[in-house]
């Protein structure tokens, strides 16, 4: 019986470690050398959402700790190495969930012959799922291309606490950010 309970508790936190952990997928220009790049200036992407003031505030200085971290500086000229946007999304998902309260065997075939039996009751209910998502775009800015860009997505919690949702939020940015610089070949 122990052996079973500790099966069911080690299957719940493998699967609750997929479900509550960041996701993170990032693509980069190959041909572009990123140790060139030591400045950066912060910038609007055309047609993102915009989010609050405090959201801002919070976004940008955690990736602005990140990018120290990563020998880049930001400045406010127009002279920076690269340019750096942000956007977020929410989206949301249904999710249902039945319970069987019955016993036994449901009906079916048995040894050639159709037998009813069983019992019980099956019951579901819906929940409604949102994840957010936070992508980072790097630009160069000689040519204005995109040369590097990372997303991290996450179940969210909407009761969360602020410094629930502030810790949440640095642990995407410090997952996102260490995958930059990419490895040089």
């Amino acid at each position: 019986m122990k052996k079973l309970r500790f099966v069911w508790i080690f299957a719940i936190l493998m699967i609750s470690g997929n479900v509550f952990g960041q996701d993170v997928r990032y693509n980069f220009d190959k041909d572009t050398d990123f140790s060139k790049f030591k400045t950066y200036k912060w910038v609007a992407i055309k047609d993102a959402t915009p989010v609050d003031d405090l959201t801002d505030k919070q976004v940008k200085e955690a990736f602005d700790a990140a990018l120290a971290t990563k020998g880049l500086s930001k400045v406010d000229g127009d002279n920076a190495d690269l340019f750096v946007g942000y956007q977020t999304a929410i989206g949301s998902e249904k999710q249902f969930t039945s319970y069987n309260s019955g016993w036994g065997y449901g009906p079916g075939w048995y040894r050639g012959g159709w037998y009813g039996g069983g019992g019980g009751m099956t019951t579901g209910q819906t929940s409604t799922i949102y994840t957010g998502q936070l992508g980072l775009d790097m630009y160069d800015s000689a040519h204005h291309d995109l040369v590097w860009r990372g997303v991290a997505s996450k179940t969210l919690d909407p009761k969360a606490k602020p410094d629930k949702r502030q810790k949440n939020l640095q642990k995407a940015v410090a997952k996102l950010m260490k995958n930059y610089p990419p490895k040089a070949k």
